[in-house]
């Protein structure tokens, strides 16, 4: 009766704002919304089957948004987790006053708000009004962060920004789990800093980066504040530059829920699947 008390309100948050969504998302996705007689009738809702689904896939907007998707995780996931993995060996090497004081300063982009972080770098992002755009042009260097080319590296700047001192904090505290015994034994044994690092470190907290990578995976594929954002501030991004993003337009641009919540459906498939397939991955490398 105790452990039913104390896990009862979770259960009631998550059936809530998980489970009932997710079944009714999945209702809509099989019916349809059609005008009745000449259009003057107003609407119905009309079983349509595995309809929504077939024309969530074969929509090109939806495929070119995981295409657009791949990129930025191609590109992303590796220099995010390189990243918050240096600066963590980084810090580790440190004293503990400087490493506490540097561990806040690279988290506190994470603390600030994606909309808000969206909305700073819209501003750097800004020809004309830009400080660092207008230095880079002083230099005789252009560079249209809103255009079409420079816009995937935008959107993956800000996310690298946000997120690099968040991951650094989880694998930082996964090197402070290390053995002290272990990285003195490496040590007398006359290895350097460079080796303890990479052949010892690293090693050790494999499992956490498997972490790391995961959750970066699944955050990735709900890409949507940064670009839309960016887009309000004139950027050449389209309204379905990711499945999210599509799933938003889908639904309230065109006003079809149904393939809106099919797409919606399909991506928290993708993001199972990948979850899945990260994980075993990462389990098959822990047990070589």
């Amino acid at each position: 009766m105790a452990a039913f008390l104390l896990l009862a309100p979770f259960f009631a948050v998550f059936v809530v704002a998980l489970v009932a969504p997710l079944v009714y998302a999945v209702d809509l996705s099989f019916f349809t919304e059609r005008s009745s007689g000449l259009g003057f009738g107003g609407s119905e809702k009309v079983f349509h089957g595995l309809g929504n689904y077939r024309d969530a896939l074969t929509s090109e907007h939806f495929q070119d948004g995981f295409v657009t998707l791949a990129m930025y995780c191609v590109i992303y996931i590796p220099v995010m987790v390189g990243l918050a993995a240096l600066f963590a060996l980084l810090i580790d090497a440190t004293t503990t006053r400087a490493g506490k004081f540097f561990q806040l300063t690279l988290f506190l982009p994470h603390a600030v708000p994606e909309i808000i972080a969206g909305l700073i770098w819209a501003y750097l992002y800004t020809p004309g009004i830009s400080p660092v755009l207008g230095v880079l042009s002083d230099g005789g260097i252009e560079i249209d962060m809103l255009g079409r080319s420079w816009v995937l590296p935008g959107v993956i700047n800000i996310s690298v920004w946000m997120w690099t001192g968040y991951n650094m904090v989880i694998l930082y505290t996964a090197l402070k789990a290390i053995p002290n015994e272990t990285l003195e034994a490496a040590r007398v044994d006359g290895a350097s800093g460079w080796t303890v690092a990479t052949r010892i470190k690293l090693p050790m907290i494999r499992q956490a980066m498997g972490v790391v990578v995961l959750f970066t995976v699944i955050g990735s594929l709900q890409m949507f504040n940064s670009p839309m954002v960016m887009r309000s501030a004139g950027s050449a991004l389209d309204a379905d530059y990711s499945p999210a993003m599509f799933i938003y337009h889908t639904a309230f641009g065109v006003n079809d829920i149904g393939v809106a919540a099919a797409a919606s459906i399909l991506l928290a498939v993708a993001a199972g699947v990948l979850s899945w397939t990260v994980t075993r991955i990462a389990g098959r490398k822990e047990s070589m």
